[in-house]
C-alpha cells in the first residue's frame, strides 16, 4: 500500500470514528468542555474502551497523548479525531511492563508537553487458560502489564504533575470473582487495585488522586477471543438490572466522572461499572 492510499485509509477511519463515536459520546445539545485545557495519557487508546476514553477526555476538552504496542493505524486514526475536534494529540509507542520503554514513551511526551494532568492505564494483556496448565512466564506477563504498568506510569508522570492530577487504572470483575480461565488475569487485576490504594495514600498529599474503574463484561475486540463469549453476553444481559449491554462508551464516562473537579475528595476507590451485574444472583 502507498502511503497516500495508508493516510486515505487512516483519515477515512478517522471520519468513522468521529460520525460514530462523538454524538453518544457528547451527548444531546451543546458539547461543554468541562476538562479544557488538561492533557490526558493513555495507554491502549487506539482501540475497544481505551479509543472510548481518549473521545470522551478530547470531547471534554483534553490535549492527547497515546501509548500504543503495535496499532498504530488504529491509534493515529483516533489521533486524527482528536486533532478534528481542535485538540492536540500525540503518539507514543511503549510497552507498558518495560521501565525503559514507558520512560522512553514520556521522553516523546516531553516533546511536545511540559505537564500533566491525567493519566489512564488502560493497556492489558491476558492468557486465557486454566489455572493448571499456566507457567511463570504467564504470569509475569499479565502482572508486568496489567498492574506493574500502573506504577511505572506514575513514577514517570508524578513529576509533571505539579498542579496535582489522576491517575486512574483500569480493572475489571475478575479482580475479586473467579472466572473461567482468567486466573492470572484477575490476580493481575486485583493486584493493579492493591497498588492504586497504596499510590492513593502516597500521592494524596500532593494533589494526586488516584482511582481504579472496574468494568463489567464489555462486547470488545478482547471479548472475541473468550471461548465462552456467548455465555458471558447472554449471562450478562440476563442479570444486569440497568440494561442488557455494557458499551466501552459507558466505561469512559466512569472515567470522564474521576476526572471532574467534583470528584476532588474520591481517591484510593475502585468504582465499579458493570449496569448491576454484581448485585445480581
Amino acid at each position: 500500500m502507498q502511503p497516500q492510499q495508508i493516510w486515505e485509509c487512516i483519515t477515512k477511519r478517522a471520519a468513522l470514528i468521529f460520525e460514530c463515536y462523538l454524538p453518544r459520546l457528547a451527548g444531546d445539545g451543546l458539547m461543554s468542555e468541562p476538562l479544557a485545557g488538561k492533557i490526558a495519557f493513555i495507554t491502549g487508546g487506539s482501540r475497544g474502551i481505551g479509543r472510548a476514553i481518549t473521545l470522551k477526555l478530547a470531547v471534554a476538552g483534553c490535549d492527547i497523548a497515546i501509548a500504543y504496542r503495535s496499532s498504530h493505524d488504529q491509534a493515529e486514526a483516533v489521533c486524527a479525531a482528536v486533532r478534528a475536534l481542535g485538540r492536540r494529540a500525540l503518539l507514543a509507542r511503549a510497552d507498558v511492563s518495560d521501565p525503559e520503554s514507558v520512560a522512553e514513551a514520556f521522553t516523546t511526551f516531553r516533546q511536545q508537553y511540559d505537564r500533566l494532568d491525567i493519566v489512564v492505564s488502560n493497556a492489558a494483556i491476558g492468557v486465557l487458560r486454566p489455572a493448571m496448565e499456566l507457567t511463570l512466564k504467564h504470569w509475569r506477563r499479565c502482572l508486568e502489564t496489567n498492574a506493574l504498568a500502573l506504577n511505572l506510569l506514575a513514577q514517570q508522570a508524578v513529576p509533571l504533575m505539579r498542579q496535582g492530577g489522576r491517575i486512574i487504572g483500569i480493572s475489571s470483575l475478575g479482580a475479586s470473582r473467579a472466572i473461567p480461565q482468567y486466573a492470572f488475569i484477575g490476580a493481575s487485576k486485583a493486584a493493579l487495585e492493591s497498588v492504586a490504594r497504596s499510590l492513593a495514600q502516597e500521592l494524596g498529599p500532593s494533589g494526586i488522586l488516584v482511582n481504579i474503574v472496574n468494568a463489567g463484561v464489555v462486547d470488545t475486540d478482547a471479548l472475541k477471543y473468550f471461548p465462552n463469549r456467548e455465555q458471558l453476553l447472554a449471562e450478562y444481559a440476563r442479570r444486569a438490572p440497568a440494561g442488557p449491554k455494557l458499551t466501552p462508551e459507558d466505561v469512559a464516562n466512569a472515567v470522564y466522572l474521576l476526572c471532574l473537579p467534583e470528584a476532588a475528595m474520591i481517591t484510593g476507590h475502585t468504582l465499579v461499572v458493570d449496569g448491576g451485574y454484581c448485585i445480581s444472583g
